[in-house]
């Protein structure tokens, strides 16, 4: 089973799925690592660790692209991709999805800001009519090539217009043939719980869970209890921020002590990461292409 098949089985369980954001190959090596069993290419967190940007719309459709690629060639677990607003217009979001999914995208999401688009936990979002994005999901579901592609539709109409206004849209985007459906900013677990009473009978749910920004993050348990089936902690609560709180104590002590020898005992031995990187494997397979020789003819 591929990995697009383990998300959509995974999907129709009882079981939340827990994808926290990445932005390279080692932190997805990392997040497979741990067991998790999906992971979220974030548009967040790309902008944020690669970058060193604000999620505000700064990173482009092929910047994504190449990183999708990265991580696929690196890990086996299902990628959720940001596919943001489409980077442009139905037509663009044509070629993201051909692009993304050829990479290696086993789910994508669109969202309906406009462009350029915010954090979802930023002030001062705006919104595309519900007509435009219709077209949009239209568009995406209509350039996959397999059908097994999971198509997201993301609103920020809470933030902007409203809880009852977001559930006008959703009822349009789950019309179109969404196959999975993403409130963003419900702010307490009652909106959650509307949210879950109106729709996870007939569509999975995914919810973003961010420790600060503009609201308070809920349990994991929580949010599996009341129905949700996938949640992304992205580059909000995730391991962008465990990284440069990690890096910030790593430099501030080579700066002042000269040596790292005080983290030796918060830090990988050489050996480890040699470990994660495979790097034996890769010796013995170089080695073994090295001294192979051709197979003999058998008309000779």
């Amino acid at each position: 089973m591929n990995a697009r098949q383990d998300l959509r089985r995974a999907l129709q369980g009882d079981r939340i799925i827990v994808a926290p954001g990445v932005w390279d190959g080692m932190s997805a090596l990392l997040v497979q690592e741990a067991g998790h069993a999906a992971c979220c290419v974030s548009g967040s967190a790309i902008a944020n660790m690669r970058f060193g940007r604000p999620d505000i719309g700064l990173v482009s459709m092929s910047e994504v692209a190449e990183t999708v690629a990265v991580i696929r060639d690196r890990v086996r677990i299902p990628l959720v991709v940001d596919g943001d607003t489409g980077f442009g217009t139905a037509i663009n979001v044509l070629r993201t999805v051909q692009v993304f999914e050829r990479n290696g995208a086993d789910a994508i999401l669109f969202e309906d800001q406009t462009t350029p688009k915010r954090c979802g936990h930023l002030a001062g979002k705006s919104l595309i009519p519900p007509t435009e994005m219709v077209g949009k999901l239209k568009a995406a579901l209509d350039s996959r090539q397999d059908a097994g592609l999971v198509i997201i539709a993301r609103s920020d109409a809470i933030a902007v217009e409203g809880l009852e206004a977001a559930i006008e849209r959703a009822e349009r985007y789950i019309e179109t043939g969404a196959d999975m459906l993403f409130l963003e900013g419900p702010r307490t677990i009652a909106d959650l719980q509307k949210i879950a009473s109106r729709f996870r009978e007939r569509i999975p749910l995914m919810i973003a869970m961010t420790a600060g920004g503009d609201r308070n993050p809920i349990p994991v348990p929580e949010l599996e209890r009341i129905g949700y089936r996938l949640v992304v902690f992205g580059g909000g609560n995730g391991l962008p921020r465990a990284v440069i709180h990690a890096a910030r104590r790593y430099l501030k002590a080579l700066a002042a002590e000269g040596t790292t020898q005080s983290l030796q005992d918060s830090m990988l031995s050489f050996d480890e990461l040699q470990a994660l990187l495979e790097t034996n494997r890769m010796f013995d397979l170089g080695d073994q292409y090295s001294g192979a020789t051709p197979a003999p003819d058998p008309q000779e």
